[in-house]
């Protein structure tokens, strides 16, 4: 019965990946932004509005939909082979995602208490990190080289 909805639960939560990869391309930058040109109260909001929006709205919603349709994915019988080491590698690239999906929100709550002490270098460098685990995840799913 499930397997009549797999087309269905495979597209759901590639769309979910990739509205989690936006949000975690994007609200690196804006942080980025936040801490290198909000001095002024008003850049100050916009900026911590954007990004209290983009997280609470998009991509933890996102994440939260990738995670699920993943699992029910993982459940079904004969869709994932857990013999096969890629199939671990893109679970450690996922669950790495999962932190730092956290860790950004952990230094959204910092950027509004005026407590963040992440330098816009550092910022901008954080953008690269999904980068890297979205090309290891999908060499992983479509190659699948070990």
């Amino acid at each position: 019965m499930l397997y009549d909805f797999y087309p269905w639960i495979k597209a759901l939560h590639l769309i979910a990946v990739v509205c989690w990869m936006a949000g975690l391309f994007y609200l690196p930058r804006l942080y980025f932004y936040h801490v290198t040109e909000g001095s002024k109260p008003d850049i100050t909001q916009l900026f911590t509005t954007m990004e209290t929006r983009l997280l609470k709205i998009i991509t933890t919603p996102a994440m939260l939909a990738t995670w699920i349709f993943g699992i029910i994915l993982m459940a079904m019988p004969g869709i994932v082979d857990w013999q096969m080491i890629w199939m671990w590698g893109k679970l450690a690239s996922v669950l790495l995602l999962t932190v730092f999906h956290f860790w950004l929100a952990s230094k959204r709550k910092e950027l509004i208490a005026g407590t963040c002490q992440v330098s816009g270098k550092t910022f901008k460098l954080m953008n690269e990190i999904p980068t890297v685990l979205l090309i290891v995840i999908v060499v992983f799913v479509v190659v699948k080289p070990f």
